[in-house]
């Protein structure tokens, strides 16, 4: 098994999904599946955490990492001219991998991103024959994951509009799947979505990322400017485009303790304000490293603020995580 994972065609597909940012979506569904499981929403009277409830978030869990690797995937399908320039390593570029090889790797992703998901049903649907042949409105958990996947073709298929192209048609794109649908696609693995509380949630990190997503941007100019994409430091130009994100990396964090104290976020609210509070201080932290020295940005492919952008996604769901659990 192990010289077969490091046989060249196996390590250029591995390439290709781009296996290292596969953990924040799986981190999302795990964390909302237990925001759903803590709260006061859970549809199971008993709070049971069943072999059923494991195994269903387990599967949503690792549908969503395919689903994050078929839109790597397809990324550098419709972004192989740029990525000449800003990626040359990548497997399409290099001719490790040819187009064709690439669309059927990207389509057999997403077959086992979304066909699974249909057995992604709540209590009281407890056996996989019962989930299988729920009524349809219980397949909530399937829609948004078809939904999510229209919008990886949103963003980079010119015949779907290719979002991102566009300034701020791009980080809402990304926003919204990555941000609000992740999260209450994690909660449809143990309760409705019919709620607000999973969406005031997914939305906060639905802001958060419609700022954050641009932190790469800058260290991409060249080829993104040479594929047509007009992005947030290339429309507006580098210290502009520095100042307009940062307050995405502050004010959405500050949601958290004012749902707290509002109660429209049911886990414990001791933790959901000082997490709150504690990622808003990192946030200006991090946003004081963008305009400290904007033009820094474009000059390194792994900006500081990148890492904490990624490390304070992480954060923030184990933290939502331990608030529904204490």
């Amino acid at each position: 098994m192990w010289r077969t994972l490091q046989s060249p065609a196996v390590k250029s597909y591995l390439t290709l999904a781009r296996p290292f940012t596969l953990l924040p979506p799986l981190f999302g569904i795990i964390s909302g599946a237990i925001c759903a499981w803590g709260s006061a929403h859970n549809p199971d009277p008993s709070r049971t955490l069943t072999l059923s409830v494991i195994l269903t978030v387990v599967l949503g869990s690792l549908c969503a990492s395919f689903l994050n690797a078929a839109s790597n995937a397809i990324n550098q399908i419709y972004d192989l001219e740029i990525d000449r320039i800003n990626k040359p390593n990548r497997p399409l570029v290099t001719g490790e991998l040819s187009i064709a090889q690439a669309w059927k790797f990207t389509w057999l992703l997403y077959a086992l991103a979304i066909v699974p998901t249909w057995w992604v049903v709540v209590f009281p649907y407890t056996t996989w024959g019962q989930k299988f042949a729920a009524p349809l409105p219980a397949h909530e958990c399937f829609f948004i994951y078809i939904a999510g996947m229209i919008f990886t073709f949103i963003y980079s298929a010119p015949a779907f509009g290719r979002t991102k192209r566009h300034a701020i048609g791009a980080n809402v794109t990304i926003a919204i799947p990555r941000g609000c649908l992740l999260k209450v696609a994690g909660w449809t693995m143990v309760g409705r979505a019919l709620v607000a509380e999973p969406w005031y949630i997914g939305s906060i990190f639905m802001l958060f990322l419609v700022g954050a997503a641009s932190t790469k941007d800058f260290s991409d100019i060249e080829g993104d400017a040479a594929g047509g994409c007009r992005t947030l430091p290339i429309r507006f130009g580098v210290r502009n485009a520095a100042y307009m994100i940062a307050p995405f990396f502050i004010f959405p964090w500050l949601l958290m303790p004012i749902g707290a104290m509002n109660g429209i976020l049911t886990g414990n609210r001791n933790v959901l304000i000082g997490l709150g509070i504690g990622l808003a201080i990192w946030g200006a932290y991090t946003a004081w490293l963008l305009v400290r020295n904007p033009d820094e940005l474009t000059s390194t492919e792994n900006h500081p603020s990148w890492r904490h952008m990624y490390l304070m996604m992480m954060t923030a769901q184990i933290g939502f995580a331990a608030a529904y659990l204490i």
